[in-house]
């Protein structure tokens, strides 16, 4: 703006001073013409007023003026010329000032010379002789005073050229100055041009719509990141070139990734279902695919953003599914594993009676087939019944009442009816603490302790050791079950109290049981708010710990 103001000022002043030169000297040769023209006609009246009284004697002893006389007869003769010999000029009748004269009175002409550097004024007056007098002068023309200025126009240009290039700098400079020293945040404030003001004050109220919209903006994205960050799904908003425009912490802890994340989204995650994905949603389609990585199980979905039918980007929401995935699996595993604990059973129990219902079979046999179908029986039964205390315990629809338990007594009953199993394998069972009261259910802690107890003797070593411990401390009750028996692998340990599952299944299947006894331990610690926990070492033996909270503490409010 500096530049261009400095450009039109200096252009104009320059054009100004060339027209102004220009109009000074066409009005300095008008009035050096009209001033002739006046001194001619003057001359003219004087003269013509002697030669109407002394005639042609005038010109005797006439000497030459400043301008040309001369003496013209009405056939264009010339009589009398002061600046040459009369008999040696041409006729003048042809001559526009003499046939004006002889018409009018009076008559004028300019005749200019072959280089256009002089011109001839004529003014001619008609005698009462009808004789023609006319007096010319000689003059310079435009071109030839301009010629002869030339040295001191130029001089008098390059010094208004500088004048103007330096008043041009400082006029510009003057005005642009209150311009760049306004302050925008606060145009309102601004002492400037008055004919800013309109503008000033337009730009307030931009800046004040402005200030509005970002403090709008700001609350949006805030809420917004707010929102997502707080959103267990993953998050992920992508361009329509897979470049990564935004992203929640959930998002970035579902793959493991650092932020800050940038770049192209596919760098996240190179898995083929994954690439897939995006494609579809980047072609305009809603996608959704199940995404392993490592142990874990995602799904992610991705819809396309449209704007005026053009696909400009995706968002991509991706969700842990693995908690899912693995109780589905769960599911499936204890309904097959009920299934075939169920026909087992069933199975040996149909075979002998299908044996006992053809009558080929002896009394003795009879008796023997009875034996296992009861045998069979009371594992089914037992399988039953642990399945319904799960399912109970699951819905939390025990039909009993809490009530105060000395977990000391009920671990000693518990301890005496598992003597006799004990001693079979010449096991020691140990009973360590004192007499600790909680609130709990009997019935769900009886079968707890049990189960626990029972699985030391089974999988014990012989002559080996089984501690029950009870520890009251300030701010909780912990019960340890210890042994000395064969352990447990540490892959299997994390999956010993899933229903069903047994670490080594021909063992388990000589020794009995259900595999459901550790499901029901983790269930009923569930059920009363207490936190379960297994250490084991293989070959050496297992300890289970189960910690009762302070809500369980009798007279605790």
């Amino acid at each position: 703006m500096h530049k261009k103001i400095f450009q039109s000022s200096f252009l104009t002043v320059f054009l100004v001073l060339i027209a102004t030169i220009a109009l000074i000297m066409g009005i300095l040769f008008h009035f050096f013409e009209v001033q002739i023209q006046t001194e001619l006609e003057n001359e003219a009246g004087y003269l013509s007023q002697a030669i109407e009284k002394e005639g042609i004697r005038f010109f005797d002893g006439f000497k030459k003026q400043t301008n040309r006389v001369t003496l013209i007869d009405a056939d264009g003769k010339v009589l009398f010329d002061s600046d040459a010999e009369a008999e040696k000029l041409d006729n003048h009748a042809d001559r526009e000032e003499i046939n004006e004269a002889l018409k009018n009175g009076t008559g004028k002409s300019i005749r200019y010379s072959q280089t256009l550097t002089e011109k001839t004024v004529n003014y001619a007056v008609k005698l009462s002789n009808n004789s023609i007098l006319r007096i010319s002068t000689t003059q310079y023309t435009v071109i030839t005073v301009l010629l002869g200025m030339l040295q001191p126009i130029l001089i008098v240009l390059v010094v208004a050229l500088i004048l103007t290039l330096v008043l041009s700098l400082k006029v510009s400079k003057a005005i642009i100055e209150p311009i760049n020293q306004l302050d925008l945040e606060s145009p309102e404030n601004n002492v400037a041009y008055e004919e800013l003001t309109p503008l000033l004050r337009k730009l307030a109220e931009q800046n004040q719509t402005i200030k509005e919209q970002l403090e709008d903006a700001y609350k949006k994205q805030v809420e917004f990141n707010l929102i997502t960050g707080n959103m267990s799904e993953g998050f992920l908003l992508i361009d329509k070139d897979a470049s990564i425009l935004t992203y929640n912490s959930a998002a970035l802890e579902l793959f493991g990734i650092t932020p800050p994340v940038n770049g192209n989204v596919l760098a996240i995650c190179r898995a083929k279902d994954f690439r897939d994905t995006i494609s579809n949603a980047l072609a305009g389609a809603k996608a959704e695919n199940i995404i392993m990585r490592e142990e874990c199980c995602y799904n992610m979905i991705a819809n396309p953003v449209f704007e005026k039918k053009e696909v400009i980007g995706a968002v991509i929401i991706i969700l842990d599914i693995t908690e899912r995935e693995k109780r589905e699996t769960l599911r499936r595993e204890f309904t097959a594993n009920v299934s075939h604990e169920l026909k087992t059973p069933l199975t040996s129990i149909s075979g002998f009676a299908e044996l006992m219902k053809e009558g080929d079979v002896s009394e003795d046999m009879v008796v023997d087939f009875s034996a296992s179908i009861y045998e069979e029986a009371q594992r089914l039964i037992t399988l039953v019944t642990d399945i319904i205390k799960i399912s109970e315990l699951d819905g939390k629809s025990i039909p009993f009442q809490s009530e105060t338990i000395d977990l000391y007594e009920l671990s000693e009953e518990i301890i005496n009816r598992l003597k006799g199993q004990a001693e079979k394998r010449n096991i020691t069972l140990n009973l360590i603490g004192d007499k600790t009261q909680i609130i709990g259910v009997r019935k769900i802690l009886d079968e707890m302790f049990y189960n626990l107890l029972d699985n030391a003797i089974k999988y014990n070593k012989e002559n080996g050791t089984v501690d029950f411990i009870i520890n009251k401390a300030e701010n909780d009750v912990t019960v340890w079950v210890r042994d000395t028996g064969i352990g447990i692998p540490i892959f299997h340990q994390s999956r010993v109290f899933e229903r069903f599952y047994r670490v080594d299944k021909s063992h388990s299947k000589q020794i009995g049981g259900t595999g459901l006894g550790l499901a029901i331990v983790k269930h009923g610690a569930i059920y009363h708010h207490a936190e379960t926990r297994l250490e084991s070492v293989e070959g050496k033996g297992t300890t289970v710990t189960i910690r009762f909270g302070r809500e369980s503490f009798v007279g605790d409010e």
